[in-house]
């Protein structure tokens, strides 16, 4: 049985491991509750792929920073939280010297947005998500438009919001990256609902 926000049994964090280890459908666990995460339609999952591509080649070669798609776990306020980001880019070294399947401290975190997601990951989860002290950067992409809205931490701890549409080029300041925002979406166009 799995916890709805309303109601439902209290997971330990160890229990929502053995849970995760012995299921074929991913559990984001938060503060004792287990949620069941939804199937990705098409635009989703060509956008995260694109994503993928582009920030991996970007950074290969770079030594210090990795990209990690959709099957990787973010770890933080001391096991309390455990949430799978569409795309995270980690550049620690402990992350890096760990052969579990989660790391805790990224720099970049990418969520692509749905109906079902759209309000958790645009609320509750960033307001968790800004927890993490290594997170410099985290971006929501709309997968119904051509739309990325970007935000990034200034040294004051204050959080800065940028929109990117059509024509434009995306800047993902924490690792260096910039690109045309079409290059996101490519081949996903035919499930946008709106393109302009």
């Amino acid at each position: 049985m799995i916890a709805s926000k309303s109601s439902g049994p209290y997971f330990t964090p160890e229990e929502y491991l053995q849970l995760e280890r012995e299921s074929s459908v991913k559990h984001e666990y938060r503060q004792g509750l287990v949620f069941a995460m939804a199937g990705a339609k098409k635009a989703h999952v060509a956008i995260v792929g694109n994503l993928s591509g582009l920030l991996f080649n970007h950074l290969r070669g770079s030594g210090d920073c990795v990209t990690y798609a959709t099957d990787i776990k973010v770890e933080f306020l001391e096991g309390s939280i455990y949430y799978y980001p569409d795309l995270a880019v980690t550049c620690d070294k402990r992350d890096q010297a760990s052969n579990s399947a989660l790391i805790q401290h990224p720099k970049l975190i990418i969520e692509v947005l749905s109906d079902s997601t759209e309000a958790f990951d645009r609320g509750e989860k960033f307001s968790d998500y800004k927890n993490i002290l290594e997170l410099e950067e985290y971006a929501l992409v709309h997968q119904k438009q051509v739309l990325v809205e970007r935000f990034w931490r200034k040294a004051s701890g204050l959080w800065l919001a940028q929109t990117y549409r059509v024509g434009e080029k995306v800047e993902l300041a924490s690792i260096g990256f910039t690109c045309p925002i079409e290059f996101l979406y490519e081949k996903a166009e035919q499930f946008l609902e709106d393109q302009g």
